[in-house]
């Protein structure tokens, strides 16, 4: 299992705002892509910023390649992004599944 993570910033006025605008736009593009195991969704507000950190868990490379398309090292936003995030990253980072709530311990 692969995970795809991504970090965003935005105006800690419009943390409430750009959550719904995830939950109508990239939360059901992930999930809606076959090969898509789950999202999480973080948000910690400091000061005048609210940061939100994406994980995505995918079965694959290839699976993460239908979503995020040939260079899946390259962040995907939506039309509106621009409208709420103080900057656009433009890459996010994976990580190889070793444990989680779902898996054992590799043992022996």
């Amino acid at each position: 299992m692969i995970a795809r993570t991504w970090h965003g910033a935005v105006p800690a006025e419009k943390a409430d705002a750009y959550f719904d605008y995830l939950l109508q736009t990239g939360v059901p593009g992930l999930k809606g892509t076959k090969g898509n195991l789950g999202v999480y969704v973080l948000r910690r507000i400091e000061g005048s910023r609210a940061h939100f950190f994406m994980i995505s868990l995918w079965e694959s490379r290839e699976a993460i390649r239908a979503f995020a398309g040939d260079d899946i090292e390259r962040a995907r936003y939506y039309p509106e992004d621009a409208e709420f995030l103080l900057a656009l990253q433009p890459q996010v980072t994976h990580y190889e599944v070793l444990l989680g709530p779902e898996h054992e311990l590799p043992t022996g």
